[in-house]
């Protein structure tokens, strides 16, 4: 039904955007527990019966109380408009449709512009617990209390954040290369359809960023790998890997697994050491992994954090 400034809304009018499902979405699909990619946990909004017939002032404040607070958390520009009165033309709710339509892509794409409205809390760290491996394997899960949960945390812009560093002193080539690998990799941030990298150096050699949560399965997916840009250890790497435990939407547990690979070649040395050298300055060092959630929080518009439930360390191997 057309919607033209100047009219008296009716009931019919108002229940498309409170609830339509379809284009133009209405409130409650992108707002409320929704489906797929559309939907934040808010509470839902109730429709205007065909019997009542008429649309309160107070209903279309409510209404209007909400798309603001969505557009707050989602950063997104829509109309300005002030509260209505009984007895009120809508022609002051000019671009309702519109604003209805640009947040419902905001929340379809993963609230990918929503930063204030996000708050950082480290799960979990692993590390490593020896030194001279070849292989340093770290898996680290983190569990939503529903399915639903987890597709309103990442819906809302919420990510998972991998960070990758060398515990304890750097002070041989080997800790230097893993440091330098840890610095290239910078935050990854996990979202919704696409995951970033904060870092830029070492070479890119497996570039599987455009992956998000939506793109995982129940097998591991690769993210991303970088190899020592050092010309003597081109031969180590740091790669990262994500899965679900079952179909997307369906799911309530992501894994991220991290390896470390020391495939270089050259020896070490322990005869004649001085006082204060290290003993084997070319053994691979503990790399350490740390999880963080970067999760939606109640201050810019939505009613309340959505964060994960627990985490775990599902495995810390060397090899």
């Amino acid at each position: 039904m057309a919607y033209i400034a100047g009219d008296t809304i009716t009931a019919a009018q108002y229940n498309v955007f409170v609830a339509s499902s379809s284009d133009p979405f209405g409130y409650n699909h992108f707002a409320g527990t929704g489906s797929g990619e559309y939907g934040l946990g808010q509470t839902e909004l109730p429709q205007v019966t065909a019997v009542a017939g008429t649309v309160t002032a107070a209903q279309f404040n409510t209404l209007m109380t909400g798309i603001d607070n969505i557009a707050n958390h989602t950063n997104v520009s829509i109309t300005a408009r002030t509260q209505v009165s009984a007895g009120d033309t809508i022609a002051i709710k000019s671009a309702l449709e519109t604003d209805l339509a640009a947040l419902a892509t905001a929340v379809a794409a993963g609230s990918t512009s929503a930063s204030g409205g996000l708050t950082n809390n480290q799960l979990r760290q692993v590390t490593t617990g020896s030194t001279g491996w070849n292989t340093a394997t770290h898996e680290i899960s983190v569990t939503f209390a529903n399915a639903n949960t987890m597709r309103h945390y990442f819906n809302a812009g919420g990510k998972i954040r991998l960070v990758c560093d060398v515990s304890g002193s750097v002070d041989g080539d080997k800790d230097t290369v893993f440091t330098d690998l840890g610095t290239g990799l910078g935050n990854l941030d996990i979202g919704s359809l696409a995951t970033t990298r904060s870092g830029s150096s070492e070479t890119l050699t497996t570039n599987n960023l455009s992956r998000g949560y939506r793109d995982l399965t129940t097998s591991y997916q690769n993210i991303i790998k970088l190899t020592s840009d050092n010309s003597n250890y081109t031969d180590n790497s740091l790669e990262v890997q994500a899965k679900l435990d079952a179909s997307v939407d369906s799911a309530t547990v992501m894994t991220i697994k991290v390896i470390f690979l020391d495939g270089a070649s050259d020896g070490t040395f322990t005869s004649g050491n001085t006082d204060g050298v290290p003993a084997d300055p070319n053994n691979a060092p503990q790399v350490r992994s740390t999880v963080t959630e970067r999760h939606p929080n109640d201050s810019e518009g939505l009613a309340a954090a959505i964060q994960s439930n627990s985490n775990a360390q599902v495995s810390n191997s060397t090899g």
